[in-house]
């Protein structure tokens, strides 16, 4: 007979106990009430209720098996209620060492949880240890204990406890600096769930919660409507991606609206039609040497021949932001053509009414097309023939000796030797033969307004400097009561570059000594021009009274002429030549020195600079190929 003597507070929770020490049902056993419990005052004189539990596999007769059968209906308390009361002169410590006994060994000294109650069963040698991990708490008498190791016995009273946990969902919503773009990024919260699940029998428990995370996504549509609303974002909104950013279960950037960016326009361009470039350079051999003839042809057109195409502006489109303002695009403009010798405008075709070789310049939005001819001289460039100045291409057979003049709108090409001698051209310079204590020069226009650039900008500072002094001192009442008021800015001009800008007198008479040596190669009017007007307003005495409106004129055209110095140009210039000897070499693209190299030569390339054999003496300001 299998028997086990159970102890609560009350009959119910020992019967309870001792089912699950036996691991039975209440139709398993019989039982029989040992001791009732006790309140007592104050705890003093309670005591706890004893049952004695028998398991109904023990032979026994079928009277009182079916005294204790029980129907469907029958609860526990029917049952406690039929249970005899065997009442005798009970010790309670003799009690506890009966129940004791009847323990098994897998539960005696140790604690467990089974449906998320602590259980203890002490020992009189041994007492339960448990560890509370986070997220879980224990309770004895109603109040919760602190420490997280704690020695349990089974005369007290144990309640576990969890804590479930929710944090809120984040979220914040960015607007581009430009207003083309709203981002909603947003963190989902989460929503923690504890249990504590059954623990097995250990002297030393650790009690642990199980836990349950979910996701928790508070974040609703009309709560971002609200905030757009109060952002006064009112176009462009993806209503799709805000119910998508309100049922993420992730961490996530949604764009929920987007403005259009303005689509800028295209000012007016000219389409060449035809080869504009000539060779580049002449053909090395297999054998290393370099054949000066072996080149490709020179561009040349027509008496009719469509060399281009003038394209209008194209107008950009405007856009818009998420706050619903206007994003205009940017102005576009028809190209400014200047239409050179040789060349014709017919319905937006540029035709050739001459044959040569069709050029074309392009510095920002201006443009200048024209045809070059060319003039070819048979013998040497010396003393009988004459300095030789052209509008087109030149191409010289022999040499060009000493003191000697060759100057080209186009492209020079000579054949043979050039001799302390000067050639200058606003395309390329090729030279088959030496040359020697030569100048050489290519892109002169570039370089011209290159040149004059560096001195423009100056200008440009100083005359602004020189008005906001001018518009000081008329103020005064010395300018008021004189004769400045009648006979005009001059001499109050005079006086300030004499005291305050001293150095601007130099700068202007540099300028107009370089617009008027560079005079054939100027394409532009407007240098001149102002060349004339600063040498009236500030280096002569001028006939026409100067007024403060006409040095602000002034100001305005070295502006506009400094801005046009600093616009890139397509480089179309080149020098070539097999050798160089205490020359110097001007370029405004790229220079290169094919045969034996340089001595003693100052080189000056705006684009690439590369030289085959020696180099010695040489000063260069370039970049190496």
């Amino acid at each position: 007979m299998k028997t086990i003597i159970s102890k609560g507070k009350n009959i119910n929770e020992a019967i309870q106990r001792g089912l699950i020490v036996l691991n039975a049902t209440i139709e398993d056993v019989t039982i029989e009430i040992v001791q009732n419990e006790a309140k007592g005052f104050l705890k003093i004189g309670s005591r706890d209720a004893i049952v004695k539990l028998i398991m109904r596999d023990s032979v026994f007769s079928p009277k009182s098996e079916a005294s204790t059968q029980t129907d469907s209906h029958t609860t526990l308390e029917d049952i406690v209620n039929q249970i005899p009361t065997k009442e005798t002169d009970w010790n309670e410590q003799e009690a506890e060492r009966n129940v004791a006994n009847h323990f098994t060994e897998e539960t005696v000294g140790k604690a467990w949880v089974k449906d998320g109650q602590l259980y203890v069963k002490s020992a009189p040698k041994q007492l339960a240890m448990i560890t509370i991990t986070d997220g879980v708490k224990l309770l004895k008498d109603e109040q919760v204990i602190k420490e997280r190791k704690v020695i349990v016995t089974e005369n007290e009273t144990y309640v576990l406890q969890t804590k479930n946990e929710q944090t809120p969902t984040k979220w914040s919503i960015k607007l581009s600096p430009q207003k083309l773009k709203v981002l909603l990024h947003v963190e989902p919260g989460y929503k923690l769930t504890r249990s504590i699940p059954d623990h097995k029998p250990e002297k030393h428990l650790t009690i642990h919660a199980k836990q349950i995370k979910e996701a928790y996504n508070e974040l609703t549509y009309d709560i971002v409507l609200q905030k757009l609303h109060a952002l006064k974002i009112s176009r462009g909104v993806n209503e799709e991606a805000i119910r998508e950013a309100s049922q993420a279960k992730t961490p996530g950037s949604f764009e929920i609206a987007t403005g259009l960016e303005a689509k800028q326009g295209k000012d007016g361009w000219v389409e060449a039609l035809v080869q504009l470039k000539m060779q580049q350079g002449p053909k090395e051999l297999e054998n290393g040497r370099v054949d000066f003839r072996d080149s490709k042809e020179i561009p040349s057109v027509k008496v009719g021949e469509v060399v281009g195409i003038v394209h209008p502006p194209i107008a950009g489109q405007d856009g818009w932001t998420v706050t619903n303002e206007q994003i205009s695009s940017k102005p576009t403009y028809p190209v400014n053509l200047v239409i050179g010798k040789g060349m014709e405008l017919v319905n937006e075709l540029l035709v050739a009414i001459e044959a040569g070789r069709p050029h074309l310049e392009q510095r920002g939005r201006m443009v200048k097309v024209k045809i070059l001819r060319k003039l070819t001289h048979r013998g040497n460039v010396d003393i009988t023939t004459g300095n030789i100045r052209f509008t087109g291409d030149v191409e010289v057979i022999g040499n060009i000796d000493e003191s000697m003049l060759v100057e080209a709108e186009g492209d020079i090409i000579v054949h043979k030797e050039v001799n302390q001698a000067t050639v200058t051209a606003s395309g390329a310079v090729f030279c088959y033969g030496n040359v020697s204590g030569s100048e050489l020069s290519a892109g002169k226009n570039n370089m011209i307004v290159a040149e004059l650039g560096k001195i423009v900008g100056p200008l440009s500072f100083q005359t602004e400097n020189i008005i906001a002094a001018i518009r000081q001192l008329i103020q005064s009442p010395a300018f008021k009561n004189g004769d400045f008021s009648i006979g005009g800015l001059q001499p109050l001009i005079r006086i300030l570059l004499e005291k305050k800008f001293k150095s601007f007198s130099s700068l202007a008479k540099k300028y107009v000594k370089v617009v008027r040596k560079a005079d054939r190669f100027l394409e532009r009017e407007e240098w001149k021009e102002v060349s004339s007007e600063m040498a009236q307003v500030f280096l002569s005495i001028s006939s026409k009274p100067v007024s403060v409106e006409r040095v602000v004129q002034l100001s305005q055209k070295l502006k506009e002429l400094y801005q046009v110095s600093q616009t890139p140009v397509e480089p179309d210039s080149s020098i070539i030549l097999p050798s160089a000897a205490n020359s110097s070499l001007f370029c405004s693209g790229d220079i290169s020195i094919t045969g034996k190299g340089c001595v003693n030569t100052k080189i000056h390339a705006s684009g690439h600079l590369t030289i085959n054999g020696i180099v010695r003496g040489e000063k260069s300001t370039a970049k190496w190929a």
